[in-house]
This record gives structure tokens, C-alpha cells and sequence, in this order.
């Protein structure tokens, strides 16, 4: 099966090559960080000597006896030596070494040399990084496939756009998912196993939490609600009307821990009048909505917010910082930043009659800016008016640039 090319990320890598900097692609366990490290060493540096480049996965069984830093020290020397021109090093699944840092460090101060590593491991979060690395880094984001790769993955279908989009709702766009025929039921019984290592490796292990009714409860919350406005203290409350007791400390450290872990995305709201952020009422997104439907949860009855959820997704994977606009009482869906360029999103699942118009259009009529401002509905028939441009969402997902 052929791999799917994703141009936005070697765009993005590509204008790193040989920069004095770590190239470190982060992201959710599954989501193709493997296979793009491996395009870069294959396709963006082809015309590099097989010599120059080093290639290792710490997953694999060839490396289950490199856990350490002097073990990994240890394996590199006699291979790098005698190589006297730049050497190309590809380290996949980093954090399965403890003190790694400690040798990617080294090689960038004493060798002539480009680094490329993955991880999925909560310790390869930014914050993290900048200690361990000591700012000498730029970090990738890796997400699931959009629905353009989805649509590539499963071109050999000869589905429609449309119908491919359907299914797209139902089992979102983790990569390893094209093996499975669109089947739901091996579908959705990879996403369950997916989900649960995500949270047992990468949340409940790492952060040592012994509470695990009260997080999985906590996350259920979550992914029930995504696109809803909520604070830490709703979701005490609820707990509270469950008779159970959990704090608010407990609550943002265990949102905080699957953050790390990308499963979720906080979306800050953004006063427009006051030109500041909420520090309240934040909304959370799920990496991959499919995850969703596989906890048991309905994403053809939710469509409005999966939508919602999926344009985010797409947005923060073309690279754009989002956030929520709050106008006085009312909301735009999605504000999207990126090189001092704005653009405003609105998104509903059908605009069907003229009252559900004025509301997606009419919150648009306070902003003086000249930036570009869309409503994205699945409707087919152009709703465009004033200047507010509507697109079918399906055309804008498809998209190769953004305006």
C-alpha cells in the first residue's frame, strides 16, 4: 500500500534542513510520525549518501537494548568515527531511551551533524523540551490524516467525496486505519486500543494516577462535550451531582496530562473588545474525533460540534494558532492567526433557513477588519453575502492552500 504523502509537513521540515537546530516531530502515539521521519530521510534528503544517514527505532527489536544514554553513546561511536562529512541522524520513538538528552545534545555540539527525533511521550512536550534540549530545537506537530489525506488513503474506494466524508465523521483519521477497508467494526476496535494505550502509556503510567475511575470519567466529560463552553469547576459540579467529590486542582492537572499526551486540545477564548484572553470557559477538542464514536458516543448526533471539531483540527495542521472570539454575547466559532493574517470561521452543519443565516452571518457585522471572514456548512448552494464568503465544507477541507 502505497504511502501517503503529507506536503504540509515536509514543507514545513524542509525548510530546516541542516539549520543548527533538532528537528523534533511531536504528536500523538500513531499518527504517522514514524512514516514521516522516514520520507524525510528518504525523499527530502534522496540525494544524501545511505552513509551519511543514521536511521534508528527504538521500537523495534533490533534497539531493545539500547535503553540508556551510555548505551546509545555506546552504539553510535564506532559508526559515526570515521565519517568525516555531515552525518544525518533519524531517532524514532526517542523517549524509549532514558537520559537521551544527554547524547542528542552531545552530537549537536561535537559532531557535524542534522538531528531528526520523534517521541510520544508526554516528556516531549515544549515545555519539557526547552530544558532538555536548551532551546536548540524547533518542534513539529504531527496530527492524524485531514480529510484530503483521508480521501487519498481511500481513493482506490471510488467513493464520493461526500460518502467518504460520512465515514470520515464516524472513524476520524488515524493513518493505520486504511488497512481496515472502512470496516466499522475492526475500525473502531483499533481506535479502542489506540485509546486506551494513549492512556495508560502516556497519561495514567507517566503521571502515576491511581484515581483511574475519576480520570476516565473526567475525559469522558470531555469528549462528551466537546465544542461546549466548561470550566474546571462545571465539571466539579457534576461530579458533585454524581456524589462524587473531586477537586479542581485534580481536574486541570488530569485535563493538563492529556494535553501532554495530545488526546485533547484546549482552545482559549478571546475577548475581541478587551484584546485579551478568557482565563475561564475554555472549549476542548479531541486529536482525533474518531475516538469519540469508539467510547460510545454518537458523532452523526453531535455533527454540528464534530464539524466544529474537525475544521479545528484542520486549522492547527495548516499550521494557524486558533482561538475562540467572544463579541459582547455572542461567539465566532474559530479566529485563525498565523504571520500577523487573521481569518474568522464560522461553522454549522446546515444553513436551512434564514433565521440559522443571520445568526452564522450576522455575528460578523461588529468586525470593522478587513480580514477574510467564512461561513463552512455542508450545504451546496452558495449562502455568500456582504462580503462573508460561505464554502461547502467538504471544497474547503479539500483545499490545498488556505486564502
Amino acid at each position: 500500500m502505497n504511502q501517503i504523502i503529507r506536503p504540509k509537513y515536509i514543507q514545513q521540515i524542509a525548510q530546516f534542513v541542516d539549520k543548527p537546530v533538532i528537528k523534533v516531530l511531536t504528536g500523538m502515539r500513531r499518527v504517522g510520525k514514524s512514516t514521516l521521519l522516514m520520507m524525510i530521510k528518504d525523499e527530502i534528503l534522496k540525494n544524501i549518501p545511505a552513509e551519511n544517514k543514521l536511521y534508528l527505532n527504538f521500537e523495534s527489536a533490533d534497539f531493545f537494548d539500547i535503553t540508556t544514554a551510555k548505551a546509545l553513546h555506546a552504539y553510535l561511536q564506532p559508526r559515526i568515527q570515521n565519517i568525516h562529512t555531515k552525518i544525518y541522524f533519524f531517532f524514532d520513538e526517542i523517549q524509549m531511551v532514558t537520559g537521551w538528552e544527554k547524547v542528542i545534545n552531545s552530537l549537536s555540539v561535537d559532531k557535524n551533524c542534522d538531528i531528526y527525533i520523534t517521541g510520544s511521550n508526554s516528556t516531549l512536550i515544549s515545555g519539557d523540551l526547552a530544558t532538555l534540549l536548551s532551546g536548540r530545537y524547533t518542534a513539529f506537530e504531527i496530527y492524524p490524516f485531514t480529510f484530503d489525506e483521508f480521501t487519498q488513503a481511500f481513493k482506490d474506494t471510488q467513493l464520493s467525496n461526500e460518502a467518504l466524508f460520512d465515514t470520515y465523521v464516524q472513524i476520524g483519521g488515524m493513518p493505520f486505519l486504511r488497512y481496515f477497508n472502512l470496516e466499522e467494526t475492526p475500525c473502531f476496535k483499533y481506535l479502542s486500543d489506540v485509546y486506551n494505550t494513549v492512556l495508560v502509556k502516556d497519561v495514567l503510567q507517566y503521571n502515576n494516577i491511581r484515581d483511574v475511575d475519576i480520570f476516565n470519567r473526567i475525559l469522558s466529560y470531555v469528549l462528551e462535550n466537546i465544542g461546549h463552553t466548561f470550566s474546571a469547576n462545571s465539571i466539579k459540579n457534576y461530579f458533585k451531582n454524581e456524589k462524587r467529590t473531586v477537586s479542581i486542582d485534580t481536574v486541570l492537572n488530569y485535563l493538563e496530562y492529556c494535553r501532554n499526551a495530545f488526546i485533547i486540545k484546549k482552545v482559549p477564548r478571546y475577548d475581541m473588545a478587551g484584546k485579551k484572553i478568557l482565563k475561564v470557559d475554555e472549549k476542548y477538542y479531541v486529536t482525533d474525533h474518531g475516538f469519540r464514536q469508539a467510547q460510545g458516543f454518537s458523532n452523526t448526533k453531535d455533527i454540528e460540534r464534530i464539524l466544529e471539531n474537525i475544521v479545528f483540527v484542520e486549522l492547527a495542521s495548516r499550521g494557524y494558532e486558533v482561538k475562540i472570539g467572544k463579541l459582547k454575547d455572542r461567539e465566532i466559532d474559530f479566529i485563525a492567526q498565523k504571520n500577523n493574517q487573521l481569518s474568522y470561521y464560522q461553522v454549522a452543519y446546515m444553513l436551512s433557513d434564514e433565521q440559522t443565516r443571520e445568526r452564522e452571518f450576522g455575528v460578523y457585522k461588529t468586525i470593522e477588519d478587513n480580514f477574510p471572514k467564512y461561513v463552512l456548512s455542508l450545504d451546496r448552494f452558495d449562502f455568500s453575502r456582504d462580503g462573508i464568503i460561505h464554502k461547502n465544507i467538504i471544497d474547503f477541507l479539500l483545499e490545498s492552500t488556505m486564502p
